[in-house]
């Protein structure tokens, strides 16, 4: 009877990685609609602020998105460079 290879154990927790850090890019989504509809709401009740209160909104939403590039950069790795395989 034969097991599993190594280099094959090693792929598939690979591709496992890969699928849990491209779940990062939840968080990240969900902060910047928020974000955004708390900022639109904003610019409804003072129109006046409307650039203060975007640029703020803006930097803010580059700010959460490193998170999800992150996991999307570590996704890559893992997919695509296999340090570990002879």
């Amino acid at each position: 009877m034969e097991g599993i290879s190594s280099e094959a154990f090693v792929l598939g927790c690979s591709a496992i990685g890969a699928g849990l850090a491209v779940i990062a890019g939840i968080g990240p989504g969900v902060g910047q609609g928020i974000a955004a509809g708390y900022g639109a709401a904003a610019v409804g009740r003072n129109p006046g602020a409307r650039g203060s209160i975007m640029s703020t909104m803006l930097l803010g939403q580059a700010v959460a998105e490193t998170t999800g590039l992150y996991g999307l950069v570590v996704a890559l790795l893992l997919m695509f460079v296999k340090p570990l395989m002879p």
